[in-house]
C-alpha cells in the first residue's frame, strides 16, 4: 500500500464542533462507527456518526463483521503493525466486508471498511482490549477508504470519538464521486490522490479498454500477487471459475488475508463487471448463513464467493464445489528465487531481488513428493485445514487456460522489499488478465458494434438493428472460427466449454445487455451527428421523387423526437431542431406543388414548415431560442 503523507487533523477543543452536511456526506459515506469488543457483552457500538443513521439490525451486522472470527485469534496477521514494549503490544489491521441492503434502503449492497486494533496490556482489565473503526459506504471505493482508514483509525485512538465528526466534515466537503476518473480528495493538510473505478455498468466505458494502467474494474488496488503468491500456477483456473460465476469458498487465517484475496479475485476478470454475490469477509452471524447452512446435500450451492476465517464453514458448507485456502501465519515465507542456495532453498544474507524461479515452482509441483502431497490433499479434502493451514485449491473443475509461463517468468521476488515487489508484480499480472479477459470477450464484438451511415446514403433512414444474439448460433459459429490467435495459444481443446459456462453463468447477461444498450446509444449518437453534418441540398439532388417523400417523412419524425427533448432546455437539442427544420424545408421545396398543398393542409405539419413566431406575439413565452422553438411545437 502507498505510504501516506503526514496529515494534521487536530481540532481546537475550544473551537466550534465541525459540521458535515448529511446529504453531501452520503455521496461517499453512510456512517462512521467505533465498535468495542467486550468479553462479557460481546460487540458494543460505542459511537455512530451521523447519529441514528443506521437501524439496529444493520448496526448489529456491522458489529459482528468488524472483528476477527474464531480462527483469526490464533494467527498473527502478516500485514499488522506490531509494536512491542515491556508491558504492551499493538496489532493493527485493515479489512473489508459486504452485505446486501434491504429493499427499503434502495437495494444493492453496503461496503464496510474496518480498522481493527488489538492491544495487549497487562494494566488493562483481562490484559487487553479490541476495538474497530468502521467506514460504511454504498461504494466499493477501496482505493479511497483504505488510506482514509489509515488516517481515521489511529486518530480515533488518539483523540477519541470526536475524530469521526472531524473526518466526516472533510469528506462532506469532497466533490461528488467521479467514477472512472482521477480525483484529489483533501483531508486535513494533505490529499488522497485516487483513480476511482468505473461505474459497475458504465455504458460509456471504452471496450476494449484504451489504457491498461488505469482501473477498469473494482478493487484495482487489491494485492493480487501477495494474496496468491503461493498459488500462482492456479491463477488461470481461478480466473475461469470467476468468469463462469462458480461458487467459491476462500479461507484464510485472518480477515485481512481473506478479504484481500476475495477482492483480488473480483478484480481478476476486469473489465467484465462481476455480477455474482461476493462477501470479502463472511461470518456465521450473517443473515444469509442460516439459508446456506440449511442447503441439503443434493441442493446446488448458489453462485457466491465467500471469504471466511472460521474453520466451521468447512463442515457447514460442504457442498460448495470449489475451495481455496490462502495466506499463512508465517510472516517470513518467501518464494524461491534463482539466486538462492539450492541446498536450503532460502535466501542468502546478501540476496537481491530476482526473477521468480518458475522452474523450481514446476519441479515442486511435479516432483514425486509434490505429486504425493497433491494426492494427499485431494484425498483429505479441505477438512485437512482443521489440523494445519495450507495454501491449496480443491476443485473438480478442469481448466481450459494454461498458465502463461512468459508472464510468470517476468515476476520478481524480493525477500526484503515486499511493497515494491508486489506493486511491480501486480502490474504485470493485472495487465495480463485484462488482456486475457478482453480477448475472451472479443467474439461478442459483432453483436455490440455500432454502425455509421455509409458514404452517399441518407442518415435520415432508420439505422440497421444490431445483430440478434442466440447462444446456440454463437457457439456454433465460434466453434467454426476458433477463439482467436491470442487465446488459441493459451487454451486447451476444451475451450468452447468455457464459453458455454460463461453464457450460462450470472456474469454474461448483465454485461451483454448493458454493452448492447451502450452500442445502441452510440449508434443513435453517430447517426444524429451524421444528420447534423449532412448537406441536404446536395443529398436531395440525387434522390428520386419516392426517396424525397420518404426523406420528408423521416426528417419530420426525427424533428418531432428532438422537440420532445426541448423540455430539458437543451441548447444541443435546439440546434438540432433548427438544422432539421431547415432540412425539412429543403425537401419540401423540391416536392410537387400538389403534394406541398396537401402537406400544408395539416396544421401541425404546417407549423413545422413555417418560420419561428415572433416573441412579441406570445408574451407568455420567454424570447430564448429554446422557448421559441418549444412554443412553436406545443401543438404537435
Amino acid at each position: 500500500m502507498e505510504r501516506l503523507p503526514s496529515v494534521s487533523l487536530r481540532r481546537d477543543p475550544a473551537g466550534p464542533r465541525p459540521s458535515a452536511d448529511p446529504e453531501a456526506l452520503r455521496r461517499w459515506v453512510v456512517a462512521f462507527c467505533i465498535i468495542r469488543f467486550d468479553l462479557e457483552q460481546g460487540q458494543l457500538v460505542e459511537e455512530c456518526f451521523p447519529p441514528d443513521s443506521l437501524p439496529h439490525h444493520q448496526l448489529l451486522l456491522i458489529a459482528f463483521s468488524s472483528f476477527p472470527d474464531s480462527m483469526s485469534h490464533h494467527h498473527l496477521n502478516p500485514n499488522t503493525a506490531h509494536r512491542p514494549s515491556s508491558s504492551s503490544s499493538i496489532h493493527d489491521c485493515i479489512f473489508s466486508f459486504r452485505f446486501p441492503a434491504a429493499a427499503a434502503d434502495g437495494g444493492d449492497f453496503f461496503y464496510g471498511y474496518v480498522f481493527n486494533r488489538r492491544r495487549q496490556d497487562e494494566r488493562l482489565p483481562r490484559g487487553g482490549e479490541q476495538k474497530s473503526v468502521v467506514i460504511l459506504s454504498r461504494s466499493p471505493y477501496s482505493s479511497v477508504f483504505r488510506p482514509l482508514l489509515q488516517i481515521l483509525g489511529p486518530l480515533c485512538f488518539d483523540i477519541g470519538p470526536s475524530a469521526l465528526g472531524l473526518v466526516a466534515s472533510h469528506v462532506a466537503a469532497w466533490p461528488a464521486p467521479a467514477p472512472g476518473a482521477p480525483m484529489d480528495l483533501p483531508i486535513g493538510s494533505a490529499a488522497l490522490r485516487v483513480h476511482l473505478p468505473p461505474a459497475l455498468y458504465d455504458a460509456a466505458a471504452p471496450f476494449p479498454p484504451a489504457n491498461p494502467s488505469v482501473p477498469h474494474g473494482l478493487f484495482h488496488d487489491a494485492d493480487l500477487f501477495g494474496s496468491f503468491r503461493g498459488l500462482l500456477l492456479h491463477l488461470w483456473t481461478l480466473w475461469e471459475l470467476m468468469l463462469a460465476g462458480e461458487p467459491l469458498l476462500v479461507i484464510a487465517p485472518t480477515p485481512p488475508q481473506c478479504s484481500e484475496a476475495v477482492t483480488a479475485l473480483v478484480s481478476l476478470v476486469a473489465p467484465l463487471p462481476f455480477s455474482v454475490d461476493f462477501r470479502p469477509y463472511f461470518t456465521i452471524h450473517d443473515p444469509d448463513f442460516a439459508r446456506l447452512n440449511s442447503l441439503g446435500e443434493e441442493e446446488e450451492f448458489p453462485p457466491m464467493v465467500l471469504g471466511v476465517t472460521n474453520l466451521f464453514f468447512l463442515k457447514a458448507l460442504r457442498n460448495i464445489p470449489h475451495v481455496v485456502s490462502v495466506g499463512s501465519s508465517n510472516t517470513g515465507r518467501a518464494l524461491p528465487v534463482a539466486s538462492r542456495s539450492a541446498s536450503t532453498g532460502m535466501p542468502g544474507r546478501n540476496s537481491r531481488p530476482g526473477k521468480l524461479n518458475l522452474e523450481q515452482l514446476s519441479l515442486n509441483k511435479f516432483s514425486p513428493s509434490g505429486l504425493l502431497n497433491a494426492m494427499k490433499l485431494r484425498r483429505e479434502g479441505p477438512l485437512c485445514l482443521m489440523t494445519e493451514h495450507k495454501e491449496a485449491v480443491w476443485s473438480t473443475y478442469t481448466a481450459t487456460t494454461k498458465p502463461d509461463t512468459a508472464i510468470l517468468n517476468r515476476l520478481i521476488d524480493s525477500p526484503r522489499i515486499e511493497e515494491s515487489m508486489s506493486v511491480a508484480n501486480n502490474e504485470i499480472l493485472r495487465r495480463h488478465f485484462l488482456e486475457l479477459t478482453t480477448n475472451f470477450l472479443a467474439p461478442f464484438g459483432p453483436y455490440l458494434r455500432a454502425t455509421t451511415p455509409s458514404e452517399g446514403t441518407s442518415p435520415f433512414v432508420d439505422p440497421p438493428p444490431l445483430p440478434p444474439f442466440h447462444a446456440d448460433e454463437f457457439l456454433s459459429g465460434l466453434a467454426t472460427r476458433g477463439p482467436g490467435k491470442f487465446l488459441s495459444k493459451r487454451m486447451r481443446s476444451n475451450w468452447l466449454e468455457l464459453y458455454r459456462s460463461f453464457l450460462e453463468g450470472q456474469n454474461f447477461m448483465p454485461w451483454f445487455q448493458r454493452r448492447r444498450a451502450a452500442a445502441q446509444q452510440e449508434q443513435h449518437r453517430l447517426w444524429r451527428q451524421a444528420r447534423m453534418s449532412t448537406d441536404m441540398n446536395k443529398l436531395v439532388s440525387k434522390m428520386s421523387e419516392v426517396e424525397i417523400v420518404d426523406s420528408f417523412n423521416a426528417i419530420e419524425r426525427h424533428l418531432l423526437a428532438e422537440i420532445q427533448q426541448l423540455g430539458d432546455a437543451s441548447a444541443d437539442s435546439a440546434v438540432v431542431c433548427q438544422k432539421l427544420k431547415g432540412d425539412l424545408r429543403v425537401v419540401f421545396n423540391v416536392l410537387p406543388k400538389d403534394m406541398q398543398q396537401l402537406l400544408l393542409s395539416n396544421p401541425k405539419r404546417s407549423a413545422l414548415l413555417q418560420g419561428d413566431p415572433e416573441p412579441g406575439k406570445h408574451p407568455s413565452v420567454r424570447s430564448s431560442p429554446v422557448a421559441e422553438l418549444k412554443f412553436s411545437f406545443l401543438s404537435l
